[in-house]
């Protein structure tokens, strides 16, 4: 059984845990039950969704959310491009994979890419792995930098999978599925003490959404 987790971040900068699920498999049917039931919940409008690849999900919340930049995970693609070449290649093809996701522009980034393609022709498959997931790719290509930290990575999530990861091996096992909610719940508690200020540089990233979405930002 899996437990999955949304996180959040609110127009005032602090990070809210959105809802745990546990199922037995994903796809689009799931998350659209997942996206539906934070509709329901309050959960009125969604500017970016930062996902790493999950199935179904994009279709899920494009349908859900119809507004929302899909953004996916740049460190997880990164890294699901390293894993397929030997690890003498990976220090090279980091480097030049940065200069894709770190370009001022989308125009640059594609020249990177192009580099990229040209570079390592021997693993064809790469470059187009990046191309069809372009689209989702490229979101982060127009906000600066202090804004793409955030949401280029899952990062925050892994965050609290991690301390989730704790809670659960230091009982080895539950009789029930309740039992497991309750102390993944009670982690959520003490992390939520942790979460007491918003992001850094909130005040300027918050000015630079507006900017973005000015309809769509609170006052």
């Amino acid at each position: 059984r899996t437990v999955y987790v949304a996180l959040g971040l609110k127009a005032d900068g602090h990070k809210e845990l959105l809802g745990m699920w546990v199922d037995s498999a994903e796809g689009a049917k799931f998350w659209l039950n997942v996206l539906n039931q934070l509709r329901q919940r309050g959960v009125q409008d969604i500017l970016i969704g930062c996902m790493d690849g999950l199935k179904g999900f994009p279709e899920a919340w494009r349908a859900t959310f119809p507004k929302a930049v899909v953004q996916t995970c740049v460190v997880h693609l990164v890294r699901n491009t390293l894993e397929l070449v030997s690890w003498k290649e990976r220090k090279e093809m980091a480097a030049d994979l940065r200069k894709i996701y770190t370009a001022t522009t989308e125009e640059q980034a594609l020249r990177g890419l192009d580099a990229f393609e040209e570079r390592w022709k021997r693993y064809p498959t790469l470059g187009q792995m990046w191309r069809r997931r372009w689209e989702e790719v490229k979101p982060f290509l127009a906000y600066p930098e202090e804004i793409r930290k955030v949401i280029y990575t899952t990062n925050a999530i892994e965050s609290v999978n991690s301390q989730f990861r704790r809670s659960v091996q230091n009982r080895g096992h539950f009789p029930t599925e309740r039992s497991a909610l309750k102390v993944l719940y009670v982690t959520v508690k003490q992390m939520e003490k942790k979460w007491t200020k918003p992001v850094h540089n909130w005040g300027y990233m918050f000015q630079q959404f507006v900017i973005h979405f000015p309809d769509r930002m609170p006052v």
